[in-house]
């Protein structure tokens, strides 16, 4: 437990004075960007410290003159802490609805633009959703999206999820596939014990909906991107 004490302890340490100066900052100025980057630091400080190191592929993959939507597999709650650091410039995020009502973390994370899902299937939640992030996208602030819309509980890909790919065409923006592997292992579905260990994140070329006619077409590119840097046995 070790390991999870040390990354608690961090974020606590230096969350909470990070929030007292730069939620009432955000709230005055209308920028987000110095708590936004505060909060990526706090969260490399937390891995770093806890043992979890981060090897990265590709990240020339990503383009610097316009926001993307990153789509991400997911294996462990590690998975935010270890990928949203490593995106250059800012990022929202697609999360749990329930994620916003954690003191002072929820403030922090509207202040930051990231949008919440509401697991009620309800088709006017999902296009709200989608208009919220064109919107982001269209005024130069990443997406990122865990598209299976829950943790794989043996490290094998589940189903997408369609809303990031109604994004996609809605918006235009190019689709960047990430793989992540090696979480799953340091901190399991359902436990709070982390063993420190190596993240692996690969970002892979981006890939235009324009080209694609189907979502469904789309999906499957993008789905063949992620698990090919997936070790062997969890590419099928």
């Amino acid at each position: 437990m070790i390991p999870a004490l040390v990354l608690l302890a961090t974020i606590v340490l230096l969350g909470v004075p990070a929030a007292l100066v730069y939620i009432p900052w955000t709230l005055l100025t209308g920028n987000v960007l110095p708590l936004y980057r505060t909060a990526m630091t706090i969260a490399r400080t937390g891995l770093r410290l806890a043992g979890i190191r981060v090897q990265i592929t590709g990240i020339e993959n990503v383009p610097s003159d316009r926001a993307v939507i990153f789509m991400a597999n997911h294996v462990s709650n590690l998975d935010p802490p270890v990928l949203l650091p490593l995106i250059p410039g800012r990022t929202s995020i697609f999360l749990k609805q329930s994620l916003m009502r954690i003191p002072i973390l929820g403030l922090g994370m509207r202040l930051g633009e990231f949008i919440p899902v509401a697991r009620d299937g309800k088709p006017q939640n999902a296009q709200k959703n989608v208009r919220s992030a064109a919107s982001l996208l269209a005024r130069g602030t990443h997406i990122t999206v865990f598209v299976e819309g829950t943790r794989s509980r043996d490290g094998h890909l589940l189903p997408f999820k369609k809303g990031p790919f109604y994004l996609a065409q809605e918006s235009g923006a190019l689709c960047l596939p990430v793989t992540i592997y090696g979480t799953a292992s340091m901190m399991r579905k359902g436990s709070l014990r982390i063993f420190p260990a190596t993240a692996h994140v690969t970002f892979h070329p981006p890939i235009h909906p324009a080209n694609y006619s189907t979502r469904e077409a789309l999906m499957t590119d993008v789905r063949h991107a992620i698990a090919s840097a997936l070790p062997p046995d969890f590419q099928t």
